[in-house]
């Protein structure tokens, strides 16, 4: 069976909706914490069950049976990515899993600027000593991150550097491609679009402008924990850390990846 974690987010929804097309519904099952947002999966012949990266035995039973099991990661940083992931991982190994996919992030590193990077680095490190074949998905950037400062003919954000924005859309079409399959072992080639832009080019494009916003004026918009979280993720584009790109998942899907020229709103 194929089991997918976090199947009512916006990327594991995408992943299920991909392999029903490929795979009978009869071989796909979905670990949500909510079953009940759930139900349209279920309606269709979906097994739905509960599991919770905070719950040790709901994993038991939501894994049950797995042959291939994605872990989306989890939203959080630090520790508590580190612990729910370990959990997730435990339970996968227990169920049986022949195969364990995570969704990591082409910029994972333990030395990373960005906080969520260095939890992926951890997680792939537990994935290397879980004794389960496993595939690190080295997914690129949510190019939907960029409406987060897309402000009606204004992006108005820190100075940035070149980032492999990537749609949701496209990594789920060849995650799922690659569940089926098995075209990687360990950790993944880049999965990302085939250009790296920052936020100027971007605006160019959408016919927007681009504010600089100075990051200590950034900072004071918003709580010191999200401040401190997004101002990482800025030094990090800075530093060059998400510009790599690679035409892995251009072979998988078998076209150009989308841009974010297809995703937002031209002005």
């Amino acid at each position: 069976m194929f089991i997918v974690t976090g199947a009512n987010g916006t990327l594991g929804k995408l992943v299920v909706e991909r392999l029903l097309t490929l795979v009978p519904a009869a071989q796909l099952g979905v670990s949500v914490r909510e079953p009940e947002n759930a139900q349209a999966f279920a309606d269709r012949g979906v097994r739905v069950r509960r599991g919770d990266f905070e719950d040790p035995a709901s994993l038991a039973h939501a894994f049950e049976g797995a042959r291939d099991l994605l872990i989306i990661s989890a939203s959080a940083v630090g520790e508590v990515a580190y612990q729910r992931h370990k959990t997730a991982i435990d339970a996968a190994v227990a169920a049986g899993a022949k195969r364990i996919l995570y969704t990591s992030h082409m910029g994972a590193s333990p030395t990373s600027h960005f906080a969520p990077m260095r939890a992926h680095a951890q997680s792939e490190a537990l994935l290397a000593a879980c004794g389960v074949p496993y595939v690190s998905l080295r997914n690129g950037f949510y190019a939907s991150t960029v409406l987060r400062f897309l402000r009606d003919d204004t992006i108005a954000a820190p100075a940035d550097g070149p980032v492999s924005w990537t749609t949701h859309a496209d990594l789920a079409e060849a995650i799922a491609t690659i569940m089926i399959s098995d075209p990687f072992h360990g950790i993944s080639p880049p999965l990302t679009a085939l250009v790296a832009e920052d936020l100027a080019t971007i605006a160019e494009q959408l016919g927007a402008k681009r504010v600089v916003v100075a990051d200590d004026a950034f900072q004071a918009q918003l709580p010191p924990p999200v401040a401190e979280l997004l101002m990482g993720m800025f030094h990090a584009a800075r530093a060059g850390e998400f510009r790599l790109t690679d035409p892995a998942l251009s072979q998988l899907l078998s076209r150009a990846p989308q841009t974010t020229r297809d995703l937002l709103p031209r002005r």
